[in-house]
This record gives C-alpha cells, structure tokens and sequence, in this order.
C-alpha cells in the first residue's frame, strides 16, 4: 500500500509504508474511530481531516490501517455503525 500526494496543490504529507518499528503499537491493537474513518475512505488522505489539520508529522494511520487489518481483521460493522451514526 502506498500512498503519495494526489493534489499537487495541497502541502500533505502522505506515507509512504513506514517500517513496522516506527509505528506504536499502542495504535495497532483495536479498531479507534480514526483508524476505521481511514479504512472507510479507503484511506484516502486527500478528504481526512488528519491531512487537512497541517500537523507536524506524517500520518501513519493508513499503515496502521494494514496492520489492523492483517492482525484483527476488518473492524466490527456495529463500531462502523456507531461511528457512521
């Protein structure tokens, strides 16, 4: 999965799959309501708000995102319901 700058316009910094060991684990053992808004958009960094708050970092969530997915599998339709609610 690799994700670069789709608007040439906009200054987001996008990830490019980051090594495992940078990423916390703390953010790769549930489902949070960022990390499924991601999965949701399929991570499309162009319409998150992550993206779009101009913090100092590169956002890391759509790796997280793959790492979810391949250690707990797709999150749970009724967090996706409460979140989509």
């Amino acid at each position: 999965m690799e994700f670069k700058n789709r608007d040439p316009e906009q200054k987001i910094q996008y990830l490019i799959r980051k090594d495992r060991n940078e990423i916390s684990n703390s953010i790769t053992k549930n489902w949070t309501d960022q990390a499924i808004r991601c999965y949701l958009s399929n991570c499309n960094c162009v319409d998150c708000s992550i993206a779009k708050s101009h913090y100092s970092f590169v956002c890391q969530m759509p790796a997280v995102v793959q790492i979810l997915l391949e250690q707990i599998g797709h999150p749970k339709q009724n967090k996706i319901n409460k979140l989509l609610a």
